[in-house]
């Protein structure tokens, strides 16, 4: 079992009881189901496939960057900076590695937690944060402390205090140190820091934290950890290789460096290989534009390096009753496809399969696994709907799917609709509740006897399990 483990299973605990009961799948209402109407879901496909394209990220910007050099100024990167978010602690310490290698004007925002929409799971937000935070910080060089727990409100705010009155050039330092306290309990080095950088008021530091607040929120985000160099926003350490590879591309670097300080990790198929002790579970949604990019990449190292796959498929979160807000309907597919550029994949054009085609394709997901053919179905699905612009909201599209997994849809189709999708999409969902996740894609590699190595959320998390497979293989050697 990894280190981490043990606060994970004990900070997820309360939570897992507390959320047993099954949402009611068939009376969640038309705004929470979102079945859009035919030239709905066609409009929004079209729109939303070319401004998420790379090319069209691309052009905007390139007039951002030319808009720049006409007004003779340098690089601007906002950088906003929560301070009981983990992923910010983290951000905190990459900062001055950016400023040393690249000629850029940064500005550091002091912001706050948001309460609204964004954060429909907020109770599992701050474990999920210090557990990943934790794990990843070594394979960037940072650091993130071993016994993190959540930090109180008290010294979250005195915390606030200290860091709105900083001057800009010890930002990075302060912040750093008031995140290792915080994240330890430690009040005393938060007073310290107090001592040596007195406080603001309390109202003006409120009123400093709403402003950063609207201002991120007017630019397009709601994250803490996250960097805006106009028009584009790069969240925590995972994305600050996108922000790098631009300032390279657009001539910002200096000091004589050519590669960015904090690369991506790759994702690692050897040496060592597993005979099938062990297992690999795999959470994604065939309506999850990051499910969409991972998907064969996860089955492709799972078959690589030799582990036993069991993908379970859960219902997307809007179909659960949670909305998306414009921030997010317009971040995560721009981001999407960035991230599927990096892994070598063109993402789009997309037909959104929401509603009836998720509920087709997942009636139909039990049969094609009798016929050990489910993660082929899933896949064939995912690429019609998401890089080929496929309209699976009928039986032309349906057929193809079907067909481009090498199964009969003349079976398919009297098969297609059986309810018993339901509780097994349902029973997906607790196990990944269970283990701390609520989204997609979720991973949780278990070994010989089925405990918990490492569970982790997201399609930029694949590298961290590749590398904790050769961990345990290389321990039982």
């Amino acid at each position: 079992m990894h280190p981490r483990s043990d606060f994970w299973h004990s900070a997820c605990h309360d939570l897992r009881m507390a959320d047993d009961s099954p949402p009611e799948f068939e009376d969640l209402g038309g705004a929470a189901t979102m079945d859009p109407s035919p030239p709905v879901r066609w409009i929004t496909s079209k729109v939303m496939s070319r401004l998420a394209s790379v090319p069209a990220q691309r052009k905007r910007r390139a007039r951002a960057e030319r808009a720049r050099m006409r007004r003779g100024e340098r690089h601007r990167i906002d950088y906003f900076h929560q301070v009981d978010d983990a992923y910010s602690l983290l951000a905190a310490q990459m900062l001055p590695a950016l400023l040393d290698r690249y000629d850029v004007e940064l500005h550091c925002h002091v912001a706050g937690q948001m309460h609204d929409r964004n954060f429909p799971e907020p109770e599992l937000l701050g474990p999920l944060g210090c557990y990943d935070a934790g794990l990843v910080a070594p394979h960037y060089g940072v650091d993130f402390p071993a016994d993190a727990q959540t930090p109180d409100h008290e010294s979250v705010e005195l915390a606030q205090r200290i860091l709105v009155g900083v001057d800009a050039k010890d930002f990075s330092e302060v912040a750093v140190a008031l995140g290792q306290a915080l994240f330890t309990g430690d009040r005393e080095a938060i007073d310290a820091q107090a001592a040596n950088h007195p406080p603001v008021p309390a109202e003006q530091a409120r009123q400093a934290v709403e402003a950063s607040n609207a201002n991120r929120t007017r630019l397009g985000h709601y994250q803490g950890a996250t960097f805006h160099c106009a028009p584009e926003w790069y969240w925590g350490p995972d994305r600050i290789y996108h922000l790098e590879n631009r300032l390279i591309e657009y001539g910002a670097r200096r000091n004589g460096n050519d590669a960015p300080a904090y690369p991506r990790p790759a994702i690692e198929t050897g040496p060592l290989k597993d005979d099938g002790s062990l297992t690999l579970e795999f959470y994604p949604s065939i309506r999850s534009p990051y499910s969409s990019i991972i998907f064969d990449p996860t089955v492709d190292f799972a078959r690589a390096v030799g582990l036993r796959l069991d993908t379970r498929p859960v219902l997307p979160m809007v179909m659960r009753g949670t909305a998306i807000t414009r921030q997010k309907g317009t971040y995560i597919p721009a981001d999407a496809a960035r991230e599927a550029a990096a892994l070598g994949i063109q993402w789009g054009p997309m037909f959104d399969p929401i509603g009836d085609p998720v509920r087709n394709a997942y009636s139909l997901f039990p049969w094609a696994s009798e016929q050990g053919k489910g993660d082929e179905f899933l896949s064939s699905f995912m690429r019609r709907a998401w890089f080929e612009g496929v309209n699976t909201n009928n039986d032309r599209g349906m057929r193809k799917v079907v067909e481009g997994a090498g199964l009969d849809w003349g079976e398919a189709r009297q098969r297609m609709g059986d309810p018993a999708w339901k509780e097994v999409a349902e029973a997906n969902r607790q196990a990944m509740y269970a283990f701390g996740s609520w989204g997609v894609p979720s991973y949780r590699l278990l070994d010989a006897r089925g405990e918990t190595v490492v569970a982790a959320w997201g399609q930029d998390r694949l590298w961290l399990v590749s590398r904790e497979v050769q961990r345990v293989l290389a321990s039982s050697r």
